[in-house]
């Protein structure tokens, strides 16, 4: 593969006329559900991984795959002007993220880290105003915040009055994952998104690859069902296919529409957390996903 600026003429992610409504549709949500099940694989991940291990071996995993779609297409190497951003993109969404909330998962519900993330659009969203320079809407500035209350709240008091390790690792991973959106959002005018996520997995490969065979070596490994289960999915599902599916869903639909979707994620990792890991919720967790929904949705309304 050639390094070529030939990246500038592939079609952006994001269309304003939708193609095909319905599958486009069907591929977005699909994209949501992938994501949705993150957490609860990563807690069954952490079964038989230590955290460091499920980290490196999923960044691994998932390199690979995209690696190997990248060169059946025989995708050109992106020209040298979007490494900076892609390297933003692999630091966000393919170590700060997955790192951050795996080492939050030790020891706080997926539950709880489900209501925490479900900030991140508004994070993405408040990153991306301060990226580019876009002046949002007093009504947008208010929703923000007022959801951004109710979740410290949350935090506080289901942490009995302080925040905990595992709520400044998931704050961390929020802003970590919002960076990388953005960064990503912007290379996706230029390239297909699928490939933005892919070269960024390509690119920490020779940084995973070591990390694993450190945190294998180190950290004791159990296989069961779950673990492996677990370490497939956040590898295969959430790092890689679910973005493809996610970002071709964006490209048909638009980016509103395809918003919209995303609200339920919260809600839908709620729900996996009780189906697949037997937890139990107390009333404060959909009470507070509810409410952080209404704010998301009132912001997006707020942008047009």
């Amino acid at each position: 593969m050639k390094t070529q600026s030939s990246a500038t003429a592939l079609p952006a992610i994001a269309v304003t006329t939708p193609r095909t409504s319905g599958p486009g549709t069907l591929q977005a949500a699909l994209g949501v559900v992938a994501f949705s099940l993150t957490f609860p694989a990563t807690a069954w991940g952490l079964e038989g991984f230590g955290p460091w291990t499920l980290v490196a071996v999923r960044s691994v995993l998932a390199a690979l795959v995209a690696g190997g779609c990248l060169l059946a297409l025989r995708v050109p190497l992106p020209a040298r002007r979007y490494w900076a951003g892609l390297a933003v993109v692999a630091a966000g969404v393919v170590v700060g993220f997955p790192l951050l909330s795996t080492l939050a998962l030790r020891t706080s519900s997926t539950a709880h880290a489900a209501v925490v993330v479900g900030l991140l659009p508004l994070t993405t969203a408040l990153l991306s105003a301060l990226r580019f320079g876009s002046r949002p809407s007093r009504t947008f500035w208010t929703a923000a915040l007022a959801g951004a209350g109710a979740v410290v709240a949350f935090t506080v008091q289901q942490s009995g009055g302080a925040l905990t390790t595992a709520d400044l690792y998931l704050f961390g991973a929020l802003l970590a994952c919002a960076a990388g959106y953005t960064e990503g959002g912007r290379l996706a005018r230029v390239m297909p998104g699928w490939q933005v996520i892919g070269w960024a997995l390509v690119f920490c490969l020779p940084l995973a690859v070591p990390a694993a065979a450190l945190a294998l070596a180190h950290e004791p490994v159990r296989l069961t069902a779950h673990s492996v289960g677990g370490l497939l999915w956040v590898a295969a599902g959430s790092q890689f296919l679910g973005l493809v599916v996610w970002y071709r869903g964006m490209a048909a639909i638009g980016i509103p529409k395809a918003s919209q979707l995303q609200l339920a994620q919260p809600l839908l990792t709620l729900v996996w957390s009780v189906l697949l890991l037997g937890e139990h919720l107390t009333p404060a967790a959909p009470l507070t996903a509810a409410a952080v929904l209404v704010c998301i949705a009132v912001t997006q309304r707020a942008r047009g």
